[in-house]
């Protein structure tokens, strides 16, 4: 008897996903809770495990195949039939290979799917139908991106016939025969179209805004130097510069609510809690776990948490969960070396702080030229909901108690 393998839930407002490494093939023989094959979201890569031991007998998805939940990527059949059902499954897998492209054209093609649930609120709070947008989901469905996009470009109720021509893509010139040999072409995966996609997005629906500060480091360095060595003897986790930033950006926070709200059509939700996204570079991209509730941990327990949550993205293994609910971002270009920068937003959030290089330069000081650790700091915020003196005054409240740490300690 044969077990399906089919796609799991993948998590909330999350329709479908790409099939990446099938880590097993047809005839070969499987333990039960063995990953057969990676998933590629927008937002994670999930394996999937066997849910049975046996035989794979057939593979239905292959790689670069887009899938919905609970869509059949294979079948795992009983020891005692891989003989028979391995050679059969190959085959068929081998017909579907060398079918003609044309074939499968006419099948998507003759079916459509509704706007997606975020795309359709979208489509009714700017009066626009979705037939003056170009679907880019699965078999043209309109999705939360396309509609932010129609709305940048201008598209309204009263202007249907321009919404209804197709958007023109301007091919890249072709190379010269000498540079052609030289280039490869490799397919984008879904994460980082989705990082592309949802970039553009932040540019062209807020009016994004970047204010700078830069902070003397001196006494948290100071801090860090003596009390690393029994910090990470007590706790089990290094002393590092992220908690103390992470804690000053919740003290901000609940004094300047509106940097950690969002706006949401015609309303502004507050939110009274603080889940700050600690952004996390990985070789697929750009990732932001996030820390949950950071306001009322210890800086002990946001560096264990930071510890683990890097670890996870690192290793590929970020559920969703992680990464939902962020209600401002934390992004530490300093790691790479970066002096200064302007951080994209994370929407729908309304702010995010960029860290940067810790480099000594001469500061005055009391009417002295002396030498300080100094760091730019960069707040980039959505100046429809934040006005510039909440922006400025955020990023001086962050400067002070890091300047001062005992502020952190006293609430102060």
């Amino acid at each position: 008897m044969a077990t399906e393998i089919r796609v799991p839930t993948l998590g909330e407002s999350v329709s479908e996903a790409t099939v990446g490494t099938w880590f097993k093939k047809v005839g070969d023989v499987i333990k039960a809770d063995e990953p057969l094959c990676e998933l590629e979201t927008d937002k994670v890569t999930i394996e999937v495990p066997a849910p049975a031991a046996g035989v794979l007998s057939e593979i239905v998805a292959n790689a670069g195949d887009t899938v919905e939940p609970g869509g059949l990527l294979g079948q795992i059949s009983a020891s005692g039939s891989a003989g028979a059902s391995a050679p059969a499954a190959a085959e068929k897998v081998e017909k579907v290979a060398a079918a003609p492209a044309a074939e499968a054209k006419p099948a998507a093609a003759a079916s459509s799917m509704p706007a997606a649930p975020s795309a359709a609120k979208l489509l009714a709070e700017n009066n626009i139908s979705a037939d003056q947008v170009d679907g880019s989901g699965k078999r043209g469905q309109v999705l939360k991106g396309d509609v932010l996009a129609a709305v940048a470009k201008g598209v309204t109720a009263s202007t249907p016939a321009a919404a209804a021509e197709p958007v023109k893509v301007v091919a890249r010139a072709a190379s010269s025969e000498a540079d052609a040999p030289r280039e490869e072409r490799v397919k984008m995966t879904r994460l980082r179209q989705t990082i592309a996609r949802r970039l553009k997005d932040a540019q062209n629906t807020a009016a994004m805004l970047t204010t700078y500060n830069e902070v003397d480091m001196s006494a948290v360095m100071d801090l860090r130097n003596r009390y690393k060595d029994l910090f990470e003897k007590k706790h089990g986790v290094k002393l590092g510069f992220m908690g103390f930033f992470t804690k000053a950006v919740t003290h901000a926070l609940k004094e300047l609510p509106a940097v950690n709200a969002e706006i949401d059509g015609t309303d502004i939700i507050y939110k009274n809690y603080c889940h700050i996204g600690v952004a996390v570079g990985t070789d697929k991209g750009l990732v932001v776990p996030v820390v949950r509730d950071a306001d009322q941990m210890s800086i002990a327990e946001i560096e264990k948490d930071i510890g683990r949550l890097g670890k996870l993205a690192r290793d590929g293994a970020l559920s969703m969960a992680d990464m939902q609910g962020g209600t401002f971002t934390i992004s530490n270009g300093g790691v790479y070396g970066s002096l200064m920068s302007s951080p994209i937003l994370n929407a729908p959030q309304s702010g995010i702080l960029g860290m940067h290089k810790i480099q000594e330069r001469p500061v005055v000081v009391g009417g002295q030229i002396v030498i300080r650790p100094m760091m730019y700091l960069a707040l980039s915020y959505d100046h429809r909901m934040v006005d510039g003196k909440e922006a400025v005054t955020f990023l001086v409240r962050v400067k002070d108690s890091l300047e001062d740490p005992e502020r952190l300690v006293l609430d102060l």
